[in-house]
């Protein structure tokens, strides 16, 4: 009888030992068969997860604008005074449901090459007015529909899963020609997604043709979007800093006099890259702009959790699941004797026009579609190896304390 019972206490520590074990085996295992999926269903090629989303999102992307109107204009052509402005807004428009168009795979290079057509249709529901609403503010034009931007050629990560959707080439070429020395070049993805398992402690490097630049953003928290933990990535102040405050700007600052020799902060003259005109992009209401910025405009509020950037990151795919990309456009306005209306002002102006905010986030069925191919199953197997590994230790303490318990009697 005490054999018996002796026989079975081993056998339960045997049981117990033999499911710690397969628990311990079955996390380096398990994460290598995850690593192994994800880096195949990632690259850019037909057939994949990733590839069917980066064709056409399936996310619906918002694109809203806030005009800023000026109040007193004859007061600021008379008196050079501070100019008084009020955000008119928000006016909706539905953006990039448009499919990639060209996809031309480079087997040689492992390449892609792409162009996205941009259209914009105007979202009444979600608009305080409508597009025929006037405003007095500077001339601006602000063209959207029937273009395209591009072309754009990216790694599809076949070689090398780590180059995934980093640009390779944006309309031929690796370098803008609008600045100097290495804020030149083109680094990073389309900020669509990154390369896979995406750490916290990764800068998030991206290209935007909309600011004429490469620029990154870093980690701030962990986000639920959805049931799916995702990575918080916002644009941080040093990136807008002036050369003073972070010398890798230093290439950025194009000229000394509107600048005040480099230490102005906040603004970005891309007036080469917009063909000559005197534009400037900031973030909206001049959020972490200098006070000679800001201060000659009344009427701004900038408000942190309003009017920066953010890009939400599932971190063991590197898709972006949901993000917010806001930006203010600018134009510069300085005495100028030929013209009638600037011939009398005393100081230079750079009036805010609009400010943007566009905005996408993972649908419902795209969102329970990820959680139960990708999450849901990387939780199963986490919750998986814990209880095999949790009861497998139980088991094996319990059945060797009875055991010796029995053998000492």
């Amino acid at each position: 009888m005490g054999c018996d019972r002796n026989c079975g206490l081993i056998a339960g520590a045997v049981i117990g030992a033999v499911l710690a074990v397969l628990g311990g085996i079955l996390m380096p295992v398990g994460d290598m068969l995850v690593a192994k999926t994800i880096k195949k269903e990632v690259v850019l090629e037909e057939g994949t997860i990733a590839y069917k989303n980066w064709v056409k999102t399936g996310t619906e992307v918002y694109r809203q604008f806030w005009i800023f109107d000026v109040q007193n204009p004859q007061e600021v052509v008379v008196n050079s005074s501070n100019i008084k402005v009020k955000q008119r807004g928000p006016y909706t428009y539905r953006v990039r449901f448009l499919a990639k168009e060209n996809i031309t795979q480079d087997p040689e290079d492992n390449t892609v090459s792409f162009v996205q057509p941009n259209a914009a249709i105007f979202e009444p529901s979600l608009s305080v007015g409508t597009e025929n609403d006037t405003f007095t503010v500077l001339n601006l034009a602000v063209a959207y529909n029937n273009t395209a931007d591009g072309v754009y050629k990216v790694f599809n990560g076949k070689d090398n899963i780590s180059n995934v959707a980093i640009i390779d080439t944006y309309k031929g070429k690796r370098n803008l020609s609008y600045w100097q020395s290495y804020c030149d070049m083109i680094n990073g993805t389309d900020a669509a997604s990154f390369p896979p398992f995406v750490e916290k402690s990764r800068t998030l490097r991206f290209f935007s043709s909309d600011i004429c630049r490469s620029i990154y953003a870093v980690f701030e928290s962990e986000v639920d979007l959805k049931g799916i933990p995702v990575y918080r990535f916002i644009l941080p102040a040093k990136a807008f800093a002036s050369p003073v405050q972070n010398p890798d700007n230093h290439c950025f600052c194009t000229e000394k006099i509107i600048s005040n020799n480099c230490t102005s902060y906040g603004v970005l003259d891309v007036g080469k890259c917009k063909g000559g005109k005197p534009v400037y992009i900031s973030l909206p209401h001049f959020l972490h702009a200098s006070p000679d910025i800001s201060e000659p405009i009344e009427g701004l509020s900038p408000n942190e959790e309003e009017h920066r950037t953010y890009l939400d990151v599932e971190p063991i795919t590197g898709f972006t699941l949901q993000f917010a990309k806001r930006l203010q456009v600018n134009i510069l306005v300085k005495p100028a004797k030929k013209i009638e209306a600037l011939k009398g002002l005393k100081k230079n102006y750079i009036v805010p026009i609009l400010w943007l905010n566009e905005t996408g986030t993972i649908g419902d069925e795209k969102a329970e579609m990820f959680r139960s191919k990708v999450t849901g199953k990387i939780k199963l197997l986490g919750l998986v190896e814990i209880v095999l590994l949790s009861v497998g230790v139980v088991m094996f303490v319990a059945f060797m304390i009875s055991y010796c318990a029995c053998r000492s009697k």
